[in-house]
């Protein structure tokens, strides 16, 4: 029976249970694999503080988009660890080959907390934490390809679903418990303690983690079905050739990544990452209580990863798969203006009522980003305006004005005029901005436009409702796509195959999202225009996947 055929279900064996129960094994399984994710998300619940801590040499704009390159950093090389470790895997076993991924992982994240600040060391701070970073990346590439795969040869056929999505809550689970220790590290030392060193004991305890979760991988068997195939001498010598050099495997390969991986990946870190910085920078929700609201959400929705993965056994993977990025790519605009509405509600009444507007020559206007940090988008009246309000978090609009025309920043019925960069120079050009920049705030204020988002005013219960929805669809694409990967190739090759899509669709897709959107935001001062991402992402996954992508769930593995 060719191992892609999609035909008889007759005389399916089981997958193997040898020498240990199947629970045990989804247990031990997971609980390494979340302590994987907790290292990994630990970066990005800190990106605000990472921003002072790391990149205080450039403006705050750019720095922040440089933290999220950073957390970025690590997703780029996923799928490199993945070519490494899956060959490997192939070859010599998947037991030994996540061991090895969850010892990197774990000192790498250790080493973080001891990290110098960019203060202390300059720009080699920085650069070890980008390194540090990369080889956290090349861990996790090796990582889930190997856990998803050792379930999967455990479980029975008729519940690989359910069986492979306990490995799918690990990604949540651990982002959870990121949360809880991150929160509970706050509370005992305060928002300022936290800010200049507490931020480094949930890195520094993760060495206890470590100890654990290899402990208890080390009590595995190896699979039973890899196991019985290298008895066989059936194993591949050449995996990487046999998956990426043969077309009839390189094609289920591309259209896994483009009918399913891409579309999971992407609503995983809109629904979950991309939210969580939208709620503390674009709506200035305070890091505390955005951590509680996501936590809050993420508890609620977790579980619904193991119902769509029982589901997936039932009625198939691919349409559960699909139906949660179509879902997203219709959705994902309503909601974050929801979103907006319940959890900065004077904020977003301003920006209703009074819609910032900046007047001015486009071929005057730059993107606000410095890859470089030297710009300090002074030398137009447009940047000027629009590194104000960049930095200050405001939502705009441009309106083309004809060349040689002043700029200017219309808030309601209200316009401030620019400083003229041209006609004054030096203390005098820093004096006149800085009272640009203080008009514009007056400005600002007096229409309604908030500092922060107020506590009292948040509306809790709206905030965790939405959030919950938007991690129903993580869970709806991620609870069965582990399953569905390896069903799609043959248990010679099934590392390597499946881990390079998945990674590349969930780190450089899903891993870069965080950046690009945030970049494209700063470009045009629209805070939902970085939503066109996933959204543009989701809708071609599911048509892709619709037209090309097999149905997997009756399958056998052997």
């Amino acid at each position: 029976m060719d191992q892609r055929d999609t035909g008889s279900v007759a005389a399916v064996p089981t997958g193997g249970h040898v020498g240990q129960n199947s629970p045990l094994i989804v247990i031990a399984s997971s609980l390494g694999a979340v302590f994987e994710w907790y290292d990994f998300y630990l970066y990005g619940l800190l990106a605000t503080i990472i921003t002072a801590q790391f990149f205080s040499g450039v403006n705050e704009t750019t720095g922040f988009i440089f933290a999220l390159a950073a957390f970025a950093a690590g997703f780029a090389v996923r799928p490199f660890g993945a070519l490494v470790f899956g060959r490997i895997g192939d070859l010599v076993g998947r037991k030994n080959t996540f061991l090895v991924t969850m010892a990197i992982m774990g000192l790498s994240t250790f080493c973080v907390g001891l990290l110098p600040s960019y203060a202390t060391a300059g720009v080699a701070a920085p650069i070890m934490l980008v390194l540090l970073r990369l080889l956290q990346g090349l861990a996790l590439g090796g990582e889930y390809g190997g856990a998803a795969t050792y379930v999967a040869e455990h479980a029975p056929d008729r519940k690989r679903g359910l069986f492979t999505s306990f490995i799918q809550t690990t990604a949540s689970l651990g982002l959870f418990a990121a949360l809880l220790i991150v929160i509970g590290v706050r509370s005992l030392v305060g928002e300022a303690a936290f800010a200049a060193w507490g931020w480094r004991i949930p890195f520094i305890v993760s060495i206890v983690l470590l100890a654990v979760s290899l402990w208890i991988r080390m009590q595995l068997n190896e699979s039973p079905v890899f196991q019985k195939m290298k008895e066989e001498g059936k194993t591949s010598k050449a995996p990487l050739t046999e998956a990426f050099g043969q077309w009839s495997n390189l094609k289920i390969v591309l259209i896994a990544l483009f009918g399913a991986v891409v579309g999971q990946g992407v609503v995983f870190y809109t629904s979950q990452f991309y939210a969580l910085f939208f709620l503390e920078k674009n709506l200035r929700v305070d890091g505390a209580t955005t951590n509680v609201l996501i936590a809050i959400a993420l508890l609620i929705a977790t579980p619904a990863f193991i119902l769509f993965g029982w589901l997936s056994d039932r009625i198939g993977r691919k349409w559960i798969i699909l139906t949660g990025c179509a879902l997203a790519a219709l959705t994902y605009m309503p909601l974050f203006h929801a979103l907006s509405k319940a959890a900065n509600p004077a904020l977003y009444a301003a920006q209703a009522a009074s819609p910032v507007t900046v007047v001015a020559n486009p071929a005057e206007c730059s993107v606000q980003f410095d890859p470089v940090g030297k710009n300090r988008f002074d030398s137009t009246s447009c940047d000027i305006a629009k590194a104000y309000l960049a930095k200050a978090g405001i939502a705009y609009t441009n309106v083309a004005a004809p060349v040689g025309t002043l700029a200017q920043v219309r808030i309601g019925g209200m316009t401030i005029p620019v400083v003229n960069p041209a006609t004054v120079t030096g203390a005098d050009r820093a004096a006149a901005i800085r009272t640009f920049g203080a008009d514009v705030k007056t400005a600002l204020t007096a229409v309604g436009y908030p500092d922060k988002a107020d506590p009292a005013q948040i509306n809790k219960p709206v905030v965790v409702l939405i959030l919950v929805i938007l991690v129903l669809y993580v869970t709806m694409v991620y609870g069965p796509i582990a399953a569905l990967l390896v069903e799609l190739f043959p248990t010679r090759i099934r590392y390597t195959s499946m881990s390079l899509p998945y990674h590349i669709g969930n780190g450089w897709f899903g891993g870069f999202l965080p950046t690009i959107a945030f970049a494209m935001v700063a470009a045009t001062g629209d805070i939902y225009y970085g939503l066109w991402y996933p959204i543009v992402a989701c809708a071609v996954t599911a048509l892709v996947g619709l037209v090309l992508l097999p149905e997997t769930f009756r399958r056998s593995l052997h």
